[in-house]
């Protein structure tokens, strides 16, 4: 992708399945629709115990979707010491997280510490670099978080090599999907100013985002699904949480049981007016992702 420079109109979208890794049955669900073609995007966690027994299969279907790094600062353990921020070897919850990161040299020195084990977790099970980036919950673009993160990526990758994720959009087409409006207009004023930044650095970024749900089991999320492609960007990106359901996701995550609805909703998709696609296939060249040495 040229840098600093995306053009075109929207014709196709990426939808991306987040939090591959967290638990044995969001994983087996996140294979099983890529393998199904319901998907074109997955996001890893790597510092999660199943990223090592998943990865294999994950990298096996590297031809079906782009894989990338969920990067992971809110859930479970950290890949190493964090005395600051984690002090009790547990990521602190979202908003800890935010004061900290903003507030203290000594937390963002160990978020990009913790960012490059992360990224060295996914290349050295892969052999090659994340096709993209992108956060749970979103951190990668919090305040505090954005600039390490673009500091750590340009030099790991000063060519490029991946795209970011953006979880910015208008808020006409927030409201014009009208799904988790009040949440979706949080999320993007958060990231205000990210797309910028990262074009600066030279990594390409989606323009136009949706995904953003409730939660809510009893919600049709097959009609959501064609509502958040209502008022696309150019370069369309799509978020969905599916899996299958296990005791270990419900110690970790508050998101259980849409998951299972979201999976069976996935596998009936048929869009309406767009195409899912690899993030390359939205421009004219070819994807950037590529192969490389491990960074130490």
């Amino acid at each position: 992708l040229n840098r600093g420079q995306q053009t075109g109109m929207a014709s196709g979208f990426v939808l991306c399945a987040d939090d591959f890794a967290l638990t044995d049955g969001v994983s087996r669900s996140i294979l099983a629709l890529i393998e199904a073609g319901k998907l074109s995007a997955a996001g890893a966690m790597t510092n999660r115990p199943h990223w090592r027994n998943f990865a294999g299969a994950f990298g096996a279907l590297a031809e079906k979707a782009d894989l990338g790094l969920h990067l992971n600062l809110t859930c479970a353990n950290p890949l190493g010491a964090m005395p600051r921020l984690a002090p009790g070897g547990v990521f602190p919850a979202l908003p800890e997280l935010a004061r900290a990161a903003v507030t203290s040299p000594t937390v963002r020195r160990e978020i990009a510490a913790e960012i490059a084990r992360q990224l060295d977790a996914f290349e050295d099970a892969m052999g090659r670099s994340p096709a993209f980036l992108d956060g749970h919950q979103h951190v990668h673009v919090l305040p505090g978080i954005r600039r390490a993160l673009l500091d750590i990526l340009s030099k790991r990758y000063p060519k490029g090599g991946l795209y970011l994720r953006d979880p910015h959009d208008s808020p006409a087409a927030i409201r014009a999907r009208g799904v988790a409006i009040g949440k979706a207009l949080t999320i993007s004023a958060l990231a205000l100013g990210f797309r910028r930044a990262a074009l600066r650095r030279g990594f390409p970024v989606n323009r136009g985002f949706s995904g953003v749900a409730p939660f809510d089991p009893q919600r049709d999320f097959a009609a959501d699904l064609q509502r958040f492609l209502l008022r696309p960007g150019p370069a369309h990106l799509v978020m969905c949480h599916p899996g299958f359901v296990d005791d270990e996701l419900a110690r970790l995550d508050p998101v259980v049981a849409t998951r299972p609805v979201e999976h069976a909703a996935l596998l009936e998709f048929v869009p309406q007016g767009l195409s899912m696609v690899r993030f390359s296939e939205l421009f004219s060249t070819p994807s950037a992702s590529h192969s490389l040495p491990r960074h130490g």
